[in-house]
């Protein structure tokens, strides 16, 4: 009998000891992401929760139209993700509203992200007031998608380095092609291929700490007219996207030679254009007015929200992501391409022909004036630019009135930075 206590009190003793010892706690992360970006980290993500098993990632897929209000009504509402895929032109926004983390001490010690490695311009958008809010997840630019075909039928070995050039060959495309066809596509209802040309410019397209429209200046003039003139001489047709049936059909059938696009077209130019075409087309960096020219630096970056109660581990996972092997695979998945140079070492994207000229272009990029009005400002530059187009409005008159309009968006701005002035 006394054995048995002994061997019951010995079992209650385990039982008790095993009961006083909890399993650690698992975090759950909670990661906004936007299309088809969202969906792929359901391949890449299970290899960091192998190797951090106390984490789990919940990632929440918004889409591109809803994402902004999302997001706006989670910072009101105190429901904010721990970390989000953010649209370069939407992290001054979210800045002003005090809602991101800053990164520079948690960037300054880690050994996966090597800031020298990231292309300078993708890197910029993210630094606000000398603060570091967001890491590159991928960056995004402007180039041109050609039929080297076309090109070298009207005479030129390889595409344009300056506008003369540009404009030459389109000229000469145009005589090649006649009357019902085009040299270039630049749908109206897109502001990207006017804002580069604007960005290859001296002056920036605001003033005085970027207060006031500066589109009346010589450099946006300049970008304007040049934009103006591939109308005027019918180069261009005067149409919006949505009044081109299939992009990829037209360019095969050579409605048009040139097109200011981005890295997405590439996968998508493969897929479309027959086999017989799959060797008339190529991309080259964009011209400038006097030389290579530089070009948009847009894409998403990786943020961390201030509320979050897991920021080290959220940053685990930046850091993860933001690896060379990471990001090779995260472009197969996807077509985006990687901010970092070593990225672009070996992989399908170091050895793609089509990708050499984004390679290129990634070392002469260009930001945005970093304010929240930024894209409110495209779109009324937009406007404008199809109203010159049409013949509707001259070129002074168009610029003058833009500017009004943009200084009456930035009124806001310039009392704020009043302000703070005084304080």
């Amino acid at each position: 009998m006394a054995g048995l206590r002994r061997a019951l009190a010995f079992a209650l003793a385990l039982c008790l000891s095993a009961c006083g010892q909890r399993e650690p706690q698992v975090e759950t992360l909670h990661f906004w992401a936007v299309g088809s970006e969202a969906e792929v980290l359901s391949q890449l993500l299970p290899e960091f929760e192998r190797t951090h098993p106390r984490v789990h990632i919940e990632v929440q897929q918004l889409a591109w139209n809803a994402a902004h209000e999302k997001l706006l009504t989670a910072i009101a509402g105190d429901a904010t993700p721990d970390l989000c895929q953010l649209g370069n032109t939407w992290i001054p926004e979210l800045v002003a509203l005090q809602s991101l983390e800053p990164l520079q001490a948690r960037v300054a010690v880690s050994t996966r992200i090597v800031r020298d490695d990231y292309f300078p311009g993708a890197w910029q958008p993210n630094l606000l007031g000398g603060a570091l809010y967001g890491v590159p997840w991928y960056v995004d630019t402007r180039l041109l998608f050609y039929r080297s075909d076309l090109l070298q039928q009207a005479g030129f070995p390889a595409p344009p380095v300056t506008w003369s050039e540009w404009l030459a060959q389109m000229q000469a495309i145009k005589r090649l092609v006649g009357d019902d066809r085009y040299a270039v596509l630049l749908p109206l209802n897109q502001f990207e291929p006017l804002q580069v040309l604007a960005l290859q410019q001296p002056e920036s397209m605001l003033r005085d700490g970027d207060r006031y429209g500066n589109f009346r200046s010589a450099s946006f003039r300049r970008a304007l007219s040049f934009y103006h003139q591939l109308f005027q001489q019918s180069l261009a047709p005067t149409l919006t996207e949505t009044q081109v049936s299939n992009v990829w059909n037209e360019f095969g059938r050579g409605y048009f030679a040139f097109y200011v696009s981005g890295p997405w077209n590439i996968p998508e130019f493969k897929r479309r254009l027959p086999q017989s075409l799959q060797g008339s087309w190529m991309t080259a960096p964009m011209p400038g007015p006097d030389g290579p020219g530089v070009s948009s630096a847009g894409g998403s970056s990786l943020v961390i929200f201030n509320r979050s109660r897991h920021k080290d581990s959220a940053f685990a996972v930046i850091e993860f992501l933001s690896q060379p092997a990471v990001q090779q695979r995260f472009h197969e998945l996807t077509g985006d391409l990687p901010p970092r140079r070593s990225s672009w070492e070996g992989g399908a994207i170091g050895s793609d022909p089509y990708t050499r000229a984004f390679r290129e272009q990634l070392e002469h990029l260009r930001a945005f004036p970093q304010l929240p009005e930024w894209e409110q400002v495209m779109q009324a530059m937009r406007t404008m630019a199809e109203r010159v187009a049409r013949g509707e409005q001259d070129e002074a008159d168009a610029t003058a009135s833009l500017d009004e309009e943009v200084d009456a968006m930035l009124a806001k701005r310039r009392w704020l930075l009043a302000r703070k002035a005084a304080t």
